[in-house]
């Protein structure tokens, strides 16, 4: 016997209940957001959930956990990065920040992505476990 369930398109499924961040919130998680790309990867760990996936262009690809901080040694310390085209979407405790981004580092050209990082609100902290590049060409 199949069951069919209608929870992935029933308006009352959590899904579907987004709601706001105060700007106090936004301005909080853009900051994060650049202090991941511009502060190294001490504090890019201390703001990233253990067994976070990051996925970046190839070569690293896909990373998860402790991987993630042998790669980016090499892939932060920006000088100074612009994000452009932000957008917030909030889904209950899940905040995913979009942009598109173009970083500046020393003799290395300029990097320009677009990108996405999932963060988790647990007990008024927020921590990222997820964050994704596609570099634009």
């Amino acid at each position: 016997m199949t069951v069919l369930t209608e929870t992935a398109r029933t308006p009352g499924h959590a899904a579907h209940k987004s709601g706001t961040l105060s700007p106090r919130e936004q301005g909080v998680l853009w900051d994060m957001e650049e202090d991941f790309w511009t502060s190294g990867d001490d504090s890019a760990r201390a703001t990233t959930a253990t067994n976070a996936v990051m996925i970046f262009p190839y070569p690293p690809g896909i990373l998860q956990g402790d991987q993630i901080w042998t790669q980016l040694r090499r892939r932060t310390g920006w000088r100074s990065v612009v994000m452009a085209e932000r957008r917030v979407t909030r889904c209950g405790d899940i905040a995913i920040l979009t942009y598109r981004v173009s970083a500046e580092k020393t003799d290395v050209p300029i990097y320009k992505a677009l990108c996405a990082s999932t963060y988790l609100g647990d007990d008024d902290k927020w921590l990222r476990v997820s964050h994704q590049q596609t570099a634009v060409t």
